[in-house]
């Protein structure tokens, strides 16, 4: 009886748990996943797609692309300061309209100006958005749950854009040219369809620490002065910052580096980087909620987690400065290395990009959370514009150094992140296990002892029950 008993209570536990979810997050899950399949379409094969569909040559698409990418960048500071005042799902909403608007638009500017009025106002959405996205997700969730929608996003993400991409390609193949406009509106609808949805998501706060949080936000808002200057001059956060803009460099590396280090210094085919990508893409997608999960398991530190992230990913780079020297002339010898190599990069990956995406939205205070996402979100912004000439410099002087450069980066940015979390609120360094919030219980006969209790007695939490 005693070991049923047992039994009972474990099953009830787990039970429990798996039904602990945050207000409207499948709907937020499911708008994560549907916006992901709509830019899958056009992400992988942007060039082409834009010269289809708005009928420009290739080297004016890149130019302008180009142009409204850095032009983008302002959009950041202005749309954390929107979240700041209006709160993110209001702006998330706001963004997916303009996103949406742009791509419904897109089949229509066949001239220059009028293609890169669209670009422009899509390239502000875009870039704006992820940091919007992290601080909603810093809005619904706290502490380990944090960690898990960050995971959960990430894998999504990957999903998404690896099957957008193949519905692109069975559209085109079937529709031709035609199939590019379809795959346009196909992502406008996207858009529309994921902000139906994020409609539905509350944000709802834990019972811990709300009212703090209260204090705070109408302590910052007595002083909208502070703004971006506070921001700067929070030096722990502003090392964070760095930190990501070192790993942001290797994030960069399958996409940028690796295509090219295959063909020209390995001297390897083309195939090999398809295969690359699919496997990355399928470990993202399968293994990327399992293994952020081991990690909260185990309770480590999200800097230590980060930390390994950034030390695997060393490790793969180092791994590439290996095979280069080599330079085995068999396919299958490469091949084979250059999958092991790849599985390594994505291991990193996984380990490192819920731990490092919890830490910065904890570490932002509640009502300076859009300033400093925004800020934050700059690290990752900078690194895509940097990378492709700082890749290609270090190539054309010898295949091994953009590599020996990545190992480098990663060793420092695992060596700043564990540093920093001496001068790192303790609650961001932290994986907190946040207890789902309770049911209002009736108003006690003494209210006044009852505003001072910040969180509720056993006995209470078991009435409640």
């Amino acid at each position: 009886m005693r070991m049923f008993r047992r039994r009972r209570g474990r099953s009830s536990s787990r039970s429990r748990s798996r039904t602990a979810r945050i207000a409207g997050e499948r709907r937020m899950l499911v708008a994560m996943a549907v916006d992901a399949t709509g830019s899958g379409m056009y992400v992988p094969f942007s060039l082409v797609f834009f010269h289809h569909v708005t009928g420009l040559g290739f080297a004016t698409v890149g130019l302008v692309l180009t142009a409204v990418g850095l032009v983008g960048l302002g959009a950041l500071p202005l749309a954390g300061a929107a979240v700041d005042r209006y709160g993110a799902q209001r702006v998330q909403l706001f963004l997916y309209g303009v996103r949406g608007t742009g791509f419904l638009l897109y089949p229509f500017a066949h001239s220059l100006p009028a293609f890169a009025a669209v670009a422009l106002a899509t390239a502000f959405g875009d870039r704006a958005f992820p940091a919007v996205q992290q601080s909603l997700i810093g809005e619904v969730a706290q502490g380990a749950d944090r960690d898990r929608l960050q995971a959960s996003s990430r894998a999504l993400r990957n999903g998404g854009l690896g099957a957008g991409s193949l519905l692109a390609s069975l559209i085109v193949g079937l529709a031709g040219d035609a199939g590019f406009t379809a795959a346009a509106w196909l992502n406008a609808a996207s858009f529309a369809l994921a902000a139906v949805l994020m409609r539905g998501v509350r944000v709802v706060r834990g019972v811990r620490g709300v009212r703090a949080e209260r204090r705070v936000s109408a302590a910052d808002a007595a002083k909208p002065a502070a703004g971006y200057r506070q921001v700067f001059a929070d030096r722990p956060f502003l090392g964070l910052t760095g930190v990501n803009f070192l790993n942001a460099l290797g994030y960069s590396a399958l996409s940028v580096l690796f295509p090219l280090y295959l063909t020209t210094w390995l001297r390897g085919p083309q195939a090999i980087t398809g295969t690359a990508f699919t496997l990355n893409t399928v470990m993202c997608a399968a293994g990327g909620v399992v293994i952020a999960a081991r990690v909260r398991a185990h309770g480590a530190r999200r800097t230590r987690s980060t930390a390994l992230g950034s030390l695997l990913f060393a490790a793969a780079f180092a791994a590439q400065i290996v095979l280069g020297t080599f330079r085995p002339g068999s396919g299958i010898v490469l091949g084979g290395a250059l999958m092991v190599i790849v599985v390594l990069y994505t291991l990193g990956e996984l380990v490192h990009s819920p731990s490092a995406g919890a830490l910065s939205v904890a570490a932002a205070p509640e009502a300076l959370r859009g300033r400093y996402l925004a800020a934050y979100q700059l690290s990752w912004s900078l690194s895509a514009a940097v990378a492709p000439s700082l890749f290609t410099a270090l190539m054309s002087v010898d295949g091994r150094l953009p590599w020996a450069l990545l190992v480098g980066t990663s060793l420092a940015a695992a060596l700043m992140v564990v540093r920093l979390e001496r001068v790192l609120p303790a609650g961001a360094v932290q994986v907190v296990q946040v207890a789902p919030a309770a049911p209002a219980a009736p108003a006690p006969a003494a209210p006044v002892v009852a505003e001072r209790v910040a969180t509720p007695t056993p006995a209470a939490a078991t009435a409640a029950r």
